[in-house]
């Protein structure tokens, strides 16, 4: 297979374990967003979920060539250094730090997994599967 070629059968994002890859590390974000937890729980929630939420892109994306995979795993991935670093105190995002990281994930992960493939297909490398 050359590399970047589209496989959509090998696509983790309609399969069952997208729940466990995705679904859960987001629900624990919340989770945490939403309960009184300490700043200890919080940072070691979002970053591992996040972490675990990257790594699930980057691999589909090397896997299957899904378009927003290439894009939603380093931006995961960054949030999730965001999240150690600002709740371990090395990089302080001041007293909005948490808002600011769960408003860029609000808002950035839609706009990352639909816009991509809304205007350039599905899947990257041979897809023809799009929009228009």
């Amino acid at each position: 297979m050359p590399d970047g070629a589209a496989h959509p059968a090998k696509d983790l994002v309609g399969r069952k374990s997208a729940w466990l890859l995705w679904g859960v590390p987001f629900t624990a974000v919340v989770a945490t967003s939403v309960a009184d937890v300490g700043p200890v729980a919080r940072t070691g929630v979002w970053t591992l979920s996040l972490l675990a939420a990257g790594i699930a892109c980057v691999v589909n994306a090397r896997r299957s060539g899904r378009r927003h995979c290439y894009l939603t795993g380093p931006f995961f991935l960054v949030l999730a250094a965001l999240s150690f670093l600002h709740g371990s105190g090395v990089l302080s995002l001041g007293p909005w730090g948490w808002i600011g990281i769960g408003s860029a994930l609000l808002v950035g992960t839609p706009l990352l997994t639909w816009a991509p493939e809304w205007i350039w297909g599905k899947y990257a490398g041979g897809s023809t599967e799009h929009c228009c």
